[in-house]
């Protein structure tokens, strides 16, 4: 049984936070503020599992996007407050709305004239770099964070749930290599069960599998982390930093950058 766990971002802009992995970070939600629409169903996600539906809100507009970071930009700027990092993340997967890509460039645009020094982040489960216009979008920004839970297709599925039967470990790694270098590779690691199966991306098989995805899409880096916050499967672990640093290590030796939190 999954905890009665819901969304956890009520507005189009939020923060700014703290991240572990990005500095001083102002989140954009580009999914309903009352509800989740995302092409995963992840077994960790902090906003819980896609049953809650996606609200009465709708997705905002560009234009209302665009607004309200303008706004809260505006009025950080005033008060002299810092900004590392403006952040796509929120109720679901921000490469769904049907404006994605004229969204990153009013977000960038509004960056510039803002906080030059800060960097646009996108957080991306990896499900639309198919399309031609979205990933044309994620080479623009800054950091280009894609998600690769497992490379072994079972193991995927069952962490990440992806809702389409199309989407599969061997299409998505031959997609992120167009990059060429550009994307960040995210995995969570983590352990436990699910459904009344063993979730365990921690054994030998699986690194060796992800170490050779890794080599295969050439990314930027690699970043490696467990849960830190509440999850919808209650049955999850942690897993230990030491044993992230140890991934890390063997994923350093294949050649790849790898960063641990």
């Amino acid at each position: 049984m999954g905890k009665d766990q819901t969304v956890i971002f009520h507005s189009t802009i939020f923060g700014p936070i703290h991240s572990r992995r990005l500095g001083v970070s102002l989140g954009v939600n580009l999914m309903p503020y009352d509800g989740k629409v995302c092409s995963f169903d992840c077994i960790y996600c902090e906003a819980g599992y896609n049953a809650q539906g996606a609200g009465k809100a709708g997705l905002p507009t560009r234009g209302q996007v665009k607004d309200d970071l303008e706004k809260k930009l505006s009025e950080m700027h005033a008060a002299g407050d810092p900004l590392d990092v403006i952040t796509f993340s929120g109720n679901g997967e921000p490469t769904l709305h049907p404006e994605f890509a004229g969204i990153i460039d009013d977000v960038i645009a509004l960056r510039d004239r803002f906080y030059p020094e800060a960097k646009v982040s996108v957080l991306s489960n990896s499900t639309r770099i198919f399309d031609p216009k979205v990933a044309e979008a994620l080479k623009k920004v800054d950091n280009n964070i894609l998600k690769l839970d497992s490379a072994i297709e079972s193991s995927m599925r069952l962490i990440d749930c992806p809702q389409s039967k199309e989407f599969t470990v061997e299409r998505v790694v031959e997609a992120l290599k167009q990059f060429e270098g550009q994307a960040i590779i995210q995995t969570m690691l983590l352990r436990g069960e699910h459904d009344g199966h063993i979730v365990d991306n921690t054994t030998p098989e699986e690194i060796d599998a992800l170490i050779k995805a890794y080599v295969e899409i050439k990314p930027r880096e690699v970043m490696l982390y467990s849960i830190d916050r509440s999850t919808p499967e209650e049955k999850l672990e942690k897993v230990d930093r030491d044993t992230i640093a140890l991934v890390a290590a063997e994923v350093e030796k294949a050649g790849v950058k790898a960063l641990y939190y």
